[in-house]
């Protein structure tokens, strides 16, 4: 029988899927060991109709469930290919352990050897393709910014330099510059542990704050592609680079601005924003913009005492980074509505370095992970996007504005508007299997699938005039600021952390990662339902959204677990009913993203399976629909985000190298990407084929 790689170091089995203490100290200031945020009573999926016929036939589900039991008995997976020496390349033929032999077979754009599950602290890539370091954490892009020495850090440096930790990534055209794209990235939290030799934790310096804060934010940066392979080279100094920080100025537009919940003794006006902070997930825009969601925030925030800011996540004492000893804003003893005004989508524009980013509030405020856009038949964007909290819920928001196409002054400051005008819903899931038929242990239902039918709840709208509330007893300005609030109010379903949502271009349907939700089940939490079926559920799934009449405006939907992550050979595990002996372990699923083929690309966040996190390829239509394929593996303590996946290249940023429990800059856990005696360094990673053909064909 194949067995996975043992926990070891770089993993943590206390902390949740396989993530180490140190990162959830410092990326979500230990959210998953605070008392849970959401204590509401509502519904949830697991309140099904008992007795509900599947809309499929016996037949169909008989021969599923057959699939299903024969991957797990019969032909058991072999082990994988020798584990590839430490820092060095992937064992040759590894992927022969999931069927693959000679040249590589699969779903177009799929057709890649599968990299092995593996503990080498190296980016790990298929054979026959290369990979380059794109860009690093502190190297120059501004004029004037210095070369980096991390012994020699400062503020004024850091704020020329690519930021920390990058989640998000997008590479953008650019026009009239042949052989150029623009990368945007944002830069999601700060490890001062790995940043700053012989820091201490109790006692920050104010040098070590600042440059924490010019660490954060977003870069933009022009890049070279290399014509012959994948491989790209930031271009320093380019007009169009740009830095936004912890304190750059923000725009706050749509419903809740200059409302008094976010006005503060600095900005009476409420309308002016310092700064953006944990930006993980977000997307691209149909109009030439980027968005970027503010996740854990509450970390941030010290000296909380309301309810509202229990429902957040916001702790009564001081934060683990002391911030608020240097800023008054961080301290809401003192500034009370600053937290107010973080917990938006931020929108970007990479191609004007004199423009003000937004913070649209009519997207709502919680843990936004993603802001992914899909236009309507008329032109009106639909965002989708996820609050990353156990127990808490994924959002849309359907613009009431058409977008202008063109590039003209006027259709750019129209489109600019597009997100602060009309309605706000959640998501509400009902299973269609009975209840008892949903255990807690993953097993199918009889029908053989997990699925079931939605709906978009409104929550509130936001026109020129006004905006109107559907919540009762809260204000429409109340809806936008406390979200979560609005969310429990109305009923909306308790998930498994909630990320990244993807619209496949290809067919419409949305996806969306639910990463995991080690309480789920435990205690006085809620149970297991339809759309969340396993209790203490450490690998997470992927859900399947499907809108009515396949319209992104519509309020009803259906639904169904497309993947129930795992190891194959546990039968708490499905994959789309592909056969189970031919699909690469995966756990944990967090960012997505889709090729030109409509494939989904799923990159992992803290896998509990023993080996490090990774990119996984799987088709999502067609008789290969389900297997999946792991295309690559990220260093020690790393985490795989934002991948970009294009015909001839694929990005993925590197996040958190080497944040490993016990870990230092005086004792790394990593040697990534310089090699013994260099610092630990968050990057950018470009891979593409050797031979320079498109990816996976």
């Amino acid at each position: 029988m194949r067995k996975l790689l043992p926990l070891i170091g770089t993993l943590s089995g206390s902390h949740p899927g396989g993530r180490s203490a140190l990162t959830c100290r410092y990326r979500c200031g230990d959210a998953c060991f605070h008392e849970v945020p959401n204590t509401s009573s509502n519904e949830y999926a697991g309140d099904v109709i008992v007795g509900a016929l599947s809309r499929r036939s016996v037949m169909r589900a008989a021969a599923v469930v057959t699939v299903a039991g024969a991957g797990m008995a019969g032909g058991a997976v072999a082990p994988p290919g020798a584990r590839a020496a430490e820092g060095g390349p992937a064992a040759p033929g590894a992927g022969a352990a999931w069927g693959v032999k000679g040249k590589a077979e699969g779903a177009r754009g799929l057709r890649f050897t599968p990299v092995p599950p593996n503990t080498t602290d190296a980016v790990t890539v298929p054979e026959g393709y290369r990979h380059n370091v794109v860009i690093r954490w502190g190297e120059p892009i501004l004029r004037g910014a210095p070369a980096f020495d991390p012994e020699k850090q400062t503020a004024k440096a850091q704020a020329g330099q690519f930021g920390y930790n990058c989640d998000f990534l997008a590479l953008l055209p650019l026009r009239g510059e042949r052989g150029r794209r623009l990368l945007v990235a944002n830069h999601e939290y700060t490890d001062e542990i790995l940043m700053f030799r012989g820091y201490d934790p109790d006692h920050p310096t104010r040098e070590q704050v600042e440059i924490a804060w010019a660490a954060h934010g977003l870069s933009a940066v022009v890049v070279e592609e290399d014509r012959r392979t994948g491989k790209l080279t930031p271009v320093p100094r380019h007009p169009l680079n740009r830095r936004v920080t912890a304190t750059t100025e923000f725009e706050l537009t749509g419903p809740a601005a200059g409302s008094e919940l976010v006005r503060t003794s600095a900005d009476p006006s409420g309308t002016r924003v310092l700064g953006t902070l944990n930006n993980c997930s977000g997307g691209t825009t149909p109009w030439g913009t980027t968005l970027h969601g503010e996740e854990n925030f509450n970390q941030y925030f010290a000296h909380g005492s309301r309810d509202t800011d229990k429902r957040y996540g916001i702790g009564t004492g001081a934060t683990e980074r002391k911030w608020e000893r240097f800023d008054q804003r961080f301290d809401l003893a003192r500034e009370p509505n600053e937290v107010h005004r973080f917990g938006y989508v931020v929108e970007f524009d990479p191609y004007d370095p004199a423009s003000t980013p937004r913070k649209h509030t009519a997207l709502g405020r919680f843990k936004h992970e993603a802001a992914t856009v899909r236009l309507t038949h008329d032109g009106r964007p639909v965002v989708y996007s996820g609050d990353d909290e156990r127990f808490d819920y994924f959002y849309k928001f359907v613009s009431s504005k058409r977008m202008r196409h063109g590039t003209s002054r006027r259709a750019r400051e129209h489109n600019l508007t597009l997100l602060d005008e009309g309605t706000l819903y959640v998501a509400r899931l009902t299973g269609d299997s009975p209840a008892i038929e949903i255990d807690g242990s993953g097993r199918l239902p009889e029908d053989g699938e997990f699925d079931g039918s939605g709906e978009w709840i409104p929550l509130a709208t936001a026109t020129a005039d006004g905006a109107v509330s559907h919540v009762a007893g809260m204000t429409a300005e109340e809806v936008f600021v406390f979200t979560r609030l609005a969310g429990d109010k109305v009923g909306a379903t308790k998930m498994d952390r909630p990320e990244d949502i993807e619209p496949n271009p290809a067919t419409g349907k949305v996806y969306v990662s639910l990463t995991n939700n080690s309480s789920r089940g435990t205690g006085a939490g809620p149970k297991a339902d339809e759309a969340n079926p396993r209790n203490a559920n450490k690998h997470g799934h992927v859900l399947e959204l499907t809108e009515r009449r396949n319209r992104p405006e519509s309020t009803r939907f259906a639904w169904s677990l497309f993947l129930v992550a795992g190891d194959p050979e546990d039968p708490a595990t499905y994959f789309a009913g592909f056969p189970k002996d031919s699909v690469s372990p995966v756990s944990c699923p967090d960012n997505l993203a889709f090729d030109a083929h409509g494939n989904l690309w799923i990159s992992t966040d803290g896998s509990a399976l023993g080996s490090h996190d990774g990119l996984f390829g799987v088709a999502t239509s067609g008789p290969r629909r389900g297997e999946l394929k792991q295309f690559l593996t990220v260093p020690a303590g790393a985490e795989t985000c934002g991948p970009v996946v294009q015909d001839r290249r694929v990005l993925v940023a590197v996040q958190h190298p080497g944040e490993v429990d016990g870990a230092t800059v005086e004792n790394p856990a990593s040697t990534w990407p310089d090699g013994p005696g260099r610092i630990v360094r968050p990057a950018v990673v470009a891979v593409w084929r050797a031979d320079g053909r498109d990816i996976g064909v």
